[in-house]
């Protein structure tokens, strides 16, 4: 009975915690004491309106019950001070929020073996505009494409870097670019994010070898990735901070945007907007469009106006929800 009154789950006081990990019903929750503690979400949060796949993300800080009976429950999510979002797959009404309190995103790009379009790098780094969460392109499996490939691939790491994206051209399997990689996430929260199959798992081993993230082999039906991760971690870095390893996204549905907004969140097109003839111009069929113009003469890439587009055309067509 002595031993029952002190063990660590017999106070009732609430913790302050991290979400490290997400297994789906069970979180992974590190304690200001260092503890780590597998936690459930109080039935409580159903009913708050949270149209969330999940409620409580990796990242969030949290508030923490224990009990004397071994068991924990998240009490309160904490003011998130930001996160990325997407609508859940095949469930246009819900979102999926797959991390919060970023000070970056890196997302992993592959040119081929699975090929990344640019419009899903586009949807990707417009939800991140969004929220103000800078993003680096990281394009990896250098050493695996032919010339043609590898034209194409400096012809993306030309377009973004000139918009403003930081590029790194890396091997993950034979440590190309890795150390200018790495001097990139000390003392930050970083999502790693992109395709299954770009190799994230393999990038975090070169990065923490001691995570032993698993690695896939990619189909070569579909030249697809399998999907080897199935829940979201946080990796803590040995010059402080966190590497967030997520699922693999086939693709990006944008959230919670406005269709006045969307340009907004592509900085060549916001900029050169302010030249346009009338200022509610959706840069489409209106006379005196500055971005049009731009397009035609090669200013703004088409793949990114084509992704604008697309993006305006969803929202038109009802795929984006409001609220989560």
């Amino acid at each position: 009975m002595e031993e029952a009154l002190h063990s660590p789950f017999s106070d009732f006081r609430p913790m302050k915690g991290l979400v490290i990990k997400n297994t789906g019903d069970r979180y992974l929750v590190k304690t200001e004491d260092g503890r780590s503690i597998e936690c459930k979400v109080r039935g409580t949060f159903r009913l708050k309106g949270i149209r969330s796949t999940n409620p409580v993300a990796v990242g969030d800080y949290v508030q923490i019950i224990l009990n004397r009976e071994g068991t924990a429950f998240i009490s309160e999510i904490e003011d998130r001070r930001n996160y990325i979002i997407r609508r859940a797959s095949n469930l246009s009404k819900q979102s999926h929020i797959i991390a919060s309190n970023l000070d970056q995103c890196l997302l992993v790009v592959t040119v081929n073996y699975p090929e990344t379009s640019t419009t899903f790098i586009d949807r990707f780094l417009a939800t991140a505009e969004a929220y103000r969460i800078p993003v680096k392109l990281v394009f990896n499996k250098a050493d695996a494409y032919d010339e043609a490939d590898l034209r194409y691939l400096d012809s993306l790491i030309r377009l973004y870097t000139a918009i403003g994206y930081p590029c790194f051209k890396v091997s993950a399997t034979q440590g190309t670019g890795i150390d200018l990689l790495k001097a990139e996430l000390c003392g930050r929260v970083t999502l790693l994010s992109g395709h299954s199959g770009v190799g994230k798992s393999t990038l975090i081993n070169v990065i923490l070898p001691e995570a032993s993230a698993r690695t896939g082999e990619i189909s070569a039906a579909h030249n697809k990735g399998m999907h080897t991760t199935t829940f979201s971690e946080m990796f803590a870095l040995e010059g402080g901070g966190y590497l967030i390893d997520t699922p693999g996204i086939k693709g990006f549905g944008t959230f919670d945007m406005e269709a006045e907004e969307i340009g907004h969140y592509f900085p060549e097109i916001f900029e050169t907007s302010a030249g346009c003839r009338y200022g509610n111009c959706t840069h489409r069929h209106e006379p005196g469009c500055a971005v049009r113009r731009a397009v035609e003469e090669h200013c703004i890439s088409e793949s990114r106006y084509r992704s604008y587009l697309s993006m305006l055309e969803d929202k038109e067509e009802g795929k984006y929800r409001t609220g989560y």
